[in-house]
């Protein structure tokens, strides 16, 4: 039978598991994301005097946020059809 640490211990850690999960699949850490990725291109744009660097690095960073909203169906499908424990 576990000890009264043992399971303290493991409670602690269903909580840090729980709230990594919670903040990977978050909107905030998305947005996050998303506008560190637009700041840091337009940044890099400006330096190698791209043209439109603030509409330009829009590109991408609509491109990571369509794929961060297809990985949660793409998780799925793999779990259901490749994945074997």
């Amino acid at each position: 039978m576990a000890s009264p640490s043992e399971i303290e211990n493991l409670q602690a850690r269903n909580r840090r598991v729980e709230l990594d999960k919670a903040w990977e699949t978050s909107k905030t850490r998305r947005a996050i994301l998303a506008v560190s990725t637009y700041l840091i291109l337009v940044i890099f744009l400006v330096l190698i005097n791209a043209p439109n660097p603030f509409v330009n690095a829009l590109v991408p960073t609509f491109g990571f946020l369509i794929s961060t909203f297809s990985l949660s169906f793409f998780k799925s499908w793999w779990a259901k059809t490749l994945y074997k424990p």
